[in-house]
Parts: C-alpha cells; sequence; structure tokens
C-alpha cells in the first residue's frame, strides 16, 4: 500500500477511525479494521479502474473519394490507338490487333476493380502495360533497325517517330501511376500522401490542401512528359531505385525517338 497515492486513503482518516481503541472491545476493533479494509479496497479498484481504463476511440475518419480511373483507361486506349499512326513494316501485326487486345484485358481488369478484388486487378492491369511496353519497344527496335538501310520514307520515320514519343509518355505515366505507393487501391486507403517513389512538392509543404492532397493519373503525366523532354525529372526528385531505373529506360527511349531518328529524317545525320 506503500507506493499507492496518500490521497487516495483521505476519505478514510475520519474521527471514527482514529479514536482511541480503549473504548471498544476486541470484537469491536475487528468489526471497525473490517469495515475500514473493505472501504479502502473498494475505493482503490474503482480509482484504478479509472486510471487503466483505454481511452476513447477516436471517431472513424469518413470514407475518402476513391481516386477516378478513366484517365488511366483513356490513355491506356490511346496508345494503343497509335499503332494505327505507326507505319505497316514497323509495327506487329495489323493496325487493329493492339487495340483489341487492349480492350479485351480491359474488361476483367475493370470488372475486378468494380468488384473489389484488387489483386486480380493488379494482375490484369500489370499485364495490359506490359503488352503496350512490349509493342513500343518492339516498334522502337524495328525503326532502329530499319534506319541505316534507308529504308523509310523521312515522312514515315516522322510519324514513327511522333508516335512512338507519346506512346512513351502515356506507357511510363501509366506506370508510375499504378506502381507509386503500391498503387492507386493502397493510395485510397490513406488519407494523407506522404511516401511514395516520387517526393511532389505538395508532400513538403504545410497546409490543410496540402495534407489532403494526393497525386492523380495528371501528375504522373506530367511527371513523364517531363523525363521525356528534359530527359530528367524537373519538380519531383525521385527517391526510389525501381522509379530512377524506369526513368532512364525512358529517356533512353525518348533520346532515341527524338535526337537519332528525327534527326535522320530530316537529313541532318
Amino acid at each position: 500500500m506503500s507506493c499507492l497515492p496518500a490521497h487516495w486513503f483521505a476519505p478514510y482518516t475520519s474521527d471514527r477511525y482514529v479514536q482511541d481503541d480503549r473504548k471498544y472491545s476486541k470484537d469491536q476493533r475487528r468489526t471497525l479494521d473490517y469495515d475500514l479494509h473493505g472501504e479502502v479496497t473498494w475505493y482503490i479498484v474503482s480509482h484504478m479502474s479509472q486510471v487503466n481504463a483505454l481511452p476513447p476511440e477516436p471517431a472513424a475518419a469518413e470514407p475518402r473519394e476513391p481516386e477516378p480511373r478513366w484517365p488511366a483507361v483513356l490513355a491506356i486506349l490511346a496508345t494503343a490507338g497509335l499503332h494505327f499512326v505507326i507505319p505497316a513494316p514497323l509495327r506487329f501485326g495489323q493496325e487493329w490487333l493492339l487495340l483489341v487486345i487492349v480492350s479485351v484485358l480491359l474488361v476483367p481488369t475493370i470488372i475486378t476493380y468494380q468488384t473489389g478484388l484488387v489483386r486480380m486487378n493488379r494482375i490484369f492491369a500489370h499485364i495490359v502495360l506490359g503488352v503496350l511496353t512490349a509493342s513500343m519497344i518492339w516498334s522502337l527496335g524495328l525503326l532502329v533497325w530499319r534506319l541505316p538501310s534507308h529504308a523509310d520514307p523521312p515522312q514515315e520515320l516522322l510519324r514513327a517517330a511522333a508516335a512512338l514519343w507519346v506512346a512513351n509518355i502515356l506507357v511510363f505515366a501509366s506506370w508510375y501511376w499504378r506502381l507509386d505507393a503500391g498503387g492507386p487501391h493502397q493510395r485510397d486507403l490513406k488519407r494523407k500522401h506522404n511516401e511514395g517513389a516520387f517526393l511532389f512538392p505538395q508532400m513538403v509543404i504545410s497546409g490543410k490542401e496540402a495534407r489532403e492532397w494526393r497525386p492523380g493519373f495528371v501528375d504522373y503525366l506530367f511527371l513523364a512528359f517531363n523525363t521525356s523532354t528534359a530527359f530528367s525529372p524537373t519538380d519531383v526528385p525521385v527517391l526510389s531505385r525501381w522509379a530512377k531505373c524506369m526513368m532512364m529506360v525512358q529517356a533512353c527511349i525518348s533520346l532515341l525517338a527524338v535526337a537519332l531518328l528525327a534527326a535522320r529524317a530530316v537529313n541532318i545525320l
């Protein structure tokens, strides 16, 4: 009892417990001691229950509005549509083939998102982006392979270079949007976007709007556009190794499409 606060015993030092023991018989003193012990024990237990009581749970935060997926779907369809612009010798299959494959794969991707199957949605989304990336690299490889032979007229080279440059931006913007901070689903679960592969300016400034900010597809599109034009990030530092590797690949593709192919098309090289 000596380790307990003294004020816990203050209510029980009244006059009826400090009177001279000689005024009471042995049985009366035993009764008084029993009453004192019982009341003090009840007082201690009641106060301990208040001290050890768990704090009330905070009120549940309002559910956050999910990030819209239609900009990413539109970018994927636009990338597949660029297959119609690339000349026939520089693409894989017919001009409609890539758009049909992507459209078919988008159906289960959208269904799994609407039904809450996050893992399957992520798998189908990666397959879609993988198909677009493979098609873009295939066309770029054919373009570089056929460049020394002068087999393609300058107009077709310019058209192919422009289509591949735009496809490069859309494909890598989709990859950044899909992979950063665990993907759009994981970002929807957080009230604040304070960690990820990219350090956006809104992540380091104060204010209510900055605390509630999260990146959308347009932010990753702007990042990919800057990477393809400046060959480096501008106002968004890159923190993750996988993001640095992807940005190096994107910059190399952009360099080939802009510097080499466009220069050859206008007879500079």
